[in-house]
């Protein structure tokens, strides 16, 4: 399966607005943003764990990154809340699920086949001093990319330069890019030279950034 594969193309999604689809496990429900393969696939995904749904136990061959959105996500290792980030670079296992219930939104197989950088953070604990409306507080950065958790104050200008690209995930409030309000959900991709250009919207936003890591997008190496 390839969707919104295309790297050299904008793309929105308004997660919000599009059905969920059954995974092959039971209770655990996905709406897809982008995907290049079938079930092993470089994907970005919302997933949502009905209460008491989980995963077999597996190891991540090509590494998962995930945002608690709603709920706490589980594992052998402990408990996940809602605004907490988690990198499980490859070789890392676990057997996910959630007793009551969460929605995670996750990126897979987009590491690098040597990072072995694991960690969770809530995002919020890190943020910096608001300067022109903006806080952020910086989650990960290594040589291909940089990971951060943005809070945009009302009508606070968002700008970025593109180098490598850039992808947004709005968590709260809405943004305008691109004659295009992006509110709790949606998910925004621009590529490598096309810069940010969005303004918070009347209540503010919070979203999720990441950005550079476009050029190192292909399929998984099975």
């Amino acid at each position: 399966m390839d969707l919104n594969a295309d790297f050299s193309s904008r793309v929105v999604v308004h997660a919000a607005e599009i059905p969920w689809v059954a995974s092959p496990m039971a209770g655990v429900d996905r709406r897809m943003l982008d995907r290049i393969g079938d079930e092993v696939a470089r994907a970005t995904t919302i997933v949502r764990y009905a209460p008491g749904s989980k995963f077999s136990a597996h190891t991540h061959t090509g590494g998962e990154e995930f945002i608690v959105l709603s709920g706490t996500f589980q594992d052998e290792h402990g408990d996940y809340p809602a605004g907490t980030y988690v990198r499980n670079p490859p070789t890392t296992s676990h057997t996910p699920g959630a007793q009551d219930g969460c929605v995670i939104f996750v990126k897979l197989w987009q590491f690098d086949k040597d990072d072995r950088t694991q960690f969770r953070r809530d995002m919020a604990a890190g943020l910096g001093p608001a300067e022109n409306g903006i806080s952020q507080a910086e989650l990960h950065r290594d040589d291909r990319e940089i990971v951060t958790y943005v809070q945009a104050a009302q009508d606070a200008d968002v700008t970025m330069a593109a180098i490598g690209g850039i992808e947004i995930l709005v968590l709260s409030g809405s943004l305008i890019e691109g004659g295009d309000t992006l509110s709790e959900g949606s998910w925004l991709r621009l590529p490598d030279g096309v810069d940010l250009t969005a303004t918070a919207g009347p209540n503010g936003a919070t979203f999720w950034m990441k950005s550079g890591h476009l050029p190192f997008a292909k399929a998984p190496a099975v």
